[in-house]
């Protein structure tokens, strides 16, 4: 018997999907009655599915236009996706079934067609493109991600231009007065007064720095490894009429040759390095501050510290983060952090957890793609446009379910006398 794909669909999940499948060939298999459809349009959706099952062949079908969603607000699909995502049983293959459900795909199901172009290689053909975490392979993987467009990241992240996690000082505060508490959260912590000189490290767009130099008359350095978030950066600062005081500069933090800063910010970075080289990374860091000198650390981190490494889990899973967002990401659990922090020589004054508010940054970030969705994809195309809906919610899904969190871990360098110079109590957050 010639099954169709509808009744291989059942066959493959007889418990039960939560879904209600239409396939090109006019079957239909799952829940008649589910909320949400998925339509495979047509035979190259269908060899997507089956030659990557799971999340990643439903990404590269729904990418490149052959898999339908319905409903589905593409910006922000936050909606299904909490519907849907961990509640998809595995797939059971029986084997009296399998030559029924070979001749009912039939052989060029089976033959994968081209990844979309906006699919990273895999983690081990990427090694032909040099070691992991080398300089080289880290400033490809920084332009794959933050190199898409500054108008689109605009769309997305709206005035602020901060793509970090924002600190809502109350729940209803809007994304631009939480990123504008988060910035000057991290200066109290850093403990910032004018005439001091800081090093904010992964500095975006230069909100850190701006911020650091109007609200707290310091010197500020950014550097970035995105030579689009450098130009960008350079002429916000002009504009604003800071280039006596600030200054961004397309660079990799290890190459920085000034010592001697007061302050270090690192927000975001942590994620992109390495949890190997987080010793050399903490070390650097350490060697550019002056004695007493403290660094704020804020990066999104896992809730253990068993399963540190590899990028595996933002709400949507690691294959599709590793191959369409962050290649060579890897996560730590805060506790990996402090330790670390701790053996390179910092004394830890303070570790607060963000998750929550990471989860309301990635609903805001979504919510603007979703308003501005016609503008982002004529300028970045709709593949990548799509894209950015799948991670953006995904990514709020995961905080919500403490799939990630995020935090921030304060340390300061001790002088020769063992002194941090840090006061008894601290004072900011009051």
């Amino acid at each position: 018997m010639t099954m169709t794909i509808g009744e291989v669909i059942d066959s493959l999940f007889p418990t039960g999907l939560l879904l209600k499948v239409e396939a090109y060939d006019g079957s239909v298999g799952g829940d008649p009655a589910a909320p949400v459809t998925l339509r495979i349009l047509n035979e190259r959706g269908l060899r997507y599915l089956v030659t990557a099952p799971g999340e990643l062949g439903l990404v590269r079908a729904y990418v490149m236009g052959d898999l339908e969603v319905d409903p589905i607000d593409p910006g922000d699909p936050y909606e299904v996706l909490t519907r849907t995502m961990d509640k998809i049983p595995t797939p059971t293959l029986h084997a009296a079934e399998v030559p029924d459900i070979l001749r009912g795909l039939g052989r060029s199901a089976f033959r994968r067609p081209p990844l979309p172009p906006q699919e990273a290689p895999s983690r081990l053909r990427r090694l032909t493109n040099g070691v992991v975490h080398g300089r080289a392979r880290d400033a490809e993987a920084i332009s794959h991600h933050y190199d898409v467009s500054n108008r689109f990241y605009e769309l997305v992240l709206g005035p602020s231009m901060a793509y970090t996690c924002a600190i809502y000082p109350s729940a209803d505060a809007t994304l631009e007065q939480a990123q504008e508490h988060k910035h000057d959260l991290v200066c109290q912590k850093l403990g910032l007064k004018p005439g001091m000189r800081l090093l904010d490290v992964g500095c975006g767009w230069g909100g850190m720095v701006m911020h650091a130099v109007r609200h707290y008359g310091v010197e500020a350095l950014g550097v970035t490894l995105s030579k689009q978030q450098a130009l960008w950066a350079q002429k916000a600062i002009s504009d604003a009429g800071l280039s006596h005081l600030a200054e961004v500069r397309f660079m990799d933090y290890r190459d920085v040759n000034e010592t001697g800063f007061d302050a270090i910010s690192s927000i975001g970075l942590t994620e992109h390095i390495g949890v190997g080289n987080y010793p050399a990374y903490f070390r650097t860091l350490h060697d550019k501050l002056t004695p007493g000198g403290r660094l704020l650390n804020h990066c999104i981190t896992r809730p253990d510290n068993r399963h540190n490494g590899a990028l595996r889990a933002e709400g949507l899973r690691g294959s599709f983060i590793d191959r369409y967002i962050f290649p060579d990401g890897e996560l730590a659990g805060s506790g990996t952090i402090v330790s670390v922090m701790e053996d390179t020589g910092f004394e830890v004054q303070h570790h607060e957890s963000f998750r929550q508010h990471y989860a309301k940054t990635c609903r805001a970030w979504a919510r603007n793609l979703s308003a501005n969705w016609e503008a982002a994809v004529a300028e970045v195309g709709e593949a990548k446009a799509k894209i950015w809906g799948l991670y953006l919610s995904g990514s709020s899904h995961g905080f919500e379910t403490n799939v990630v969190q995020l935090h921030q871990v304060l340390g300061s360098k001790l002088d020769a006398d063992q002194d941090a110079h840090y006061p008894l109590r601290h004072t900011f957050g009051v």
